[in-house]
């Protein structure tokens, strides 16, 4: 039985030289993921989320790069290969599920065809043998009359049809590793809790690792079994995913919960979270978080805040809520 993680990300730094300033969208990030365990990745949008997952699988727009830090996937560093080496990488040992279908998919081939491409690429078969897997490979995914519809092109499918197939397409070269960014984001409600509950059941049954990326707390609470909370470019809080939800310590986190529309039950609106996030070029001297916490002290205006590793604890915050009340400001309606 595998005990090591899947995925390990140690001390990852990702950066953007500009004419005005260096930009740090990922700042010393670090993680694992176990085979079969979902992580979900949640911030705002700009908190680096999607960034760290671009970094994982090598898609990092020049000029952003990796400037320090590890990669790892089942043991072996990833984040020095060449970009040949990558994409030999890419699909076979890392699958994605991207926001929009229609990124993944090529309109000018059939689903099949494209399934069947991937497969031969990186797995020891022959034609026919991956022709029979694409047909199953839709059927696990929940397409009806998957024989027939192979041959179909992606605009022939619905959005959550069309979403199906790519998880089909993600996992069919058997990946130890998925990396799945805002996967249900264009659909509807109830497209999305069966995407979700598709993807956790396929990904548990498989022991393939999972690193969601996703702004939707429910989504979190919903799919994932820890949650990593990011917030301009740093790791807030890591944790599992019922302590972090019922119980939070970074301040951030605490304004999450209490912005959704279970916690905020009884009031009149929704709690929100003063202000906003800072831009990466205008990050102030100490806390990103501390011109919006309603707990800051002096430290925090003047310090960026302990790492996680270095707490020892699960938030990086030098005043974690843990045993504390909520303040007024909080609780306020």
């Amino acid at each position: 039985m595998q005990t090591d993680p899947v995925l390990s990300i140690r001390d990852l730094v990702v950066e953007i030289p500009t004419r005005h300033a260096l930009l740090r969208p990922v700042d010393a990030v670090s993680y694992d993921i176990a085979a079969g365990e979902i992580l979900g990745v949640v911030g705002e949008s700009g908190a680096g989320k999607s960034m760290a997952g671009n970094a994982v699988i090598g898609l990092l727009t020049p000029p952003a790069r990796i400037t320090s830090g590890e990669i790892l996937l089942n043991g072996q560093r990833i984040d020095s290969l060449s970009r040949e080496q990558m994409r030999r990488l890419r699909g076979k040992e890392i699958g994605m599920v991207f926001q929009d279908p229609l990124t993944s998919l090529n309109p000018l081939l059939r689903i099949g065809d494209q399934l069947t491409e991937t497969m031969l690429e990186h797995l020891p078969i022959s034609r026919e043998e991956a022709e029979e897997r694409a047909v199953k490979a839709l059927e696990e995914v929940g397409i009806p009359a998957a024989r027939q519809r192979v041959n179909s092109y992606p605009h022939e499918f619905s959005g959550g049809m069309r979403q199906r197939v790519v998880i089909a397409l993600a996992l069919c070269a058997e990946p130890s590793l998925v990396i799945a960014d805002e996967p249900t984001t264009a659909l509807d409600v109830s497209v999305q809790a069966q995407i979700i509950a598709l993807l956790k059941r396929l990904c548990r049954e498989r022991g393939t690792a999972v690193m969601l990326i996703t702004h939707d707390m429910g989504v979190i609470a919903e799919t994932a079994d820890r949650v990593a909370v990011m917030y301009a470019g740093r790791l807030a809080e890591l944790g599992p995913v019922r302590d972090v939800i019922t119980d939070p310590r970074h301040p951030y986190t605490y304004g999450l919960m209490g912005s959704t529309p279970l916690a905020s039950k009884g009031r009149k609106r929704l709690h929100q979270i003063p202000g906003s996030m800072p831009r990466l070029g205008q990050l102030p001297p100490g806390c990103a978080f501390a011109a919006r916490c309603p707990r800051v002290e002096d430290r925090c205006q003047a310090d960026p805040g302990p790492r996680i590793s270095d707490t020892g604890g699960r938030a990086a915050c030098w005043f974690p809520m843990q045993g504390l009340k909520p303040t007024a400001a909080e609780v306020e309606a």
